[in-house]
């Protein structure tokens, strides 16, 4: 089995405008923003004219935006594809967003899509561990899912929240937990609680909502093993992916093959990334692997 790429292209609310020298210079919506990126190892192939073009900037040292466009709102809204999202820059340089997730979504969307296109009638219940601001779980809302979001983190939720809302999908069956992922799991073993999908991006170091330590190298592999409980007997998807955990693709395909090689199914895994929309080069954002039936 050979690892993929998978590949985010510019669309009407999102560029990726350049990259180099370890930063970026992305376009969300009306807004260009320039902030940090370690993989951007290679020259810029755009002029700092243009980089100076930004509307705002994060600086590293100071953990903050600058606006060098007064007008700039602090929020605004975006689409991919039906589903929209705040964007709201962040003191760790976040959006809100993380475009390369596309193809996942896409992924989810087919997946639940073509089970019910099959005549099941049963509800697909698909679990979100650190959901963040939901992109997973807005993709499964929209194909007609029943979505279980965990996050440990009540701003994250609330975000989420607001996202579902510019997406029209409020009102779809959808639970938001405030919980730490690996406390939750193990209720939900107790409680006989039973999936047919999950998903997860488990951060490398996080904190619960209630101060609880999560450590990738101790708990991933405990969560994992927890989740196999809760898979029901006719599991439609599992996707992991990895953002800045020091881990391979291949790393992940190994351990998720274990907990679901009984089900027979298949794989892929491989790199998330973002093709320049100037330069046309490819942006590693993280790694992903999915099994799926």
């Amino acid at each position: 089995m050979e690892p993929k790429i998978l590949t985010t292209k510019p669309s009407a609310d999102y560029e990726l405008i350049d990259s180099g020298n370890e930063e970026k210079l992305e376009r969300y919506g009306k807004y260009i923003l320039r902030r940090p990126d370690p993989q951007a190892l290679w020259k810029k192939s755009q002029l700092e004219t243009e980089w100076k073009n930004a509307d705002a900037i994060f600086l590293a040292d100071r953990k903050t935006w600058k606006k060098k466009n007064e007008s700039m709102q602090n929020e605004w809204q975006i689409s991919f594809g039906d589903l929209k999202f705040n964007i709201k820059p962040t003191a760790f340089k976040h959006t809100g967003v993380f475009p390369e997730e596309e193809s996942n979504w896409q992924f989810i969307k087919e997946k639940v899509q073509s089970r019910k296109s099959k005549g099941n009638t049963e509800p697909i219940k698909v679990l979100n561990l650190f959901g963040y601001t939901g992109g997973a779980t807005l993709a499964a809302l929209s194909s007609g899912a029943e979505v279980t979001h965990v996050d440990g983190s009540k701003s994250a939720i609330t975000w989420a929240k607001e996202n579902a809302e510019l997406s029209g999908l409020i009102n779809k069956p959808v639970r938001w937990i405030i919980d730490d992922a690996r406390k939750f799991v193990m209720r939900e073993i107790k409680r006989g609680g039973k999936y047919d999908a999950i998903i997860m991006d488990p951060p490398s170091f996080g904190r619960g909502g209630k101060g609880e330590i999560w450590k990738i190298e101790t708990d991933f592999i405990k969560l994992l093993d927890e989740c196999q409980k809760i898979l029901s007997d006719n599991p439609l998807f599992f996707i992991i992916n990895g953002y800045a955990s020091g881990y391979s693709s291949i790393a992940y395909y190994n351990v998720l093959k274990s907990i679901t090689e009984k089900y027979g199914g298949q794989f892929e895994f491989g790199e998330l990334t973002i093709l320049e929309s100037k330069g046309k080069r490819l942006l590693p954002c993280g790694i992903f692997v999915r099994w799926y039936k």
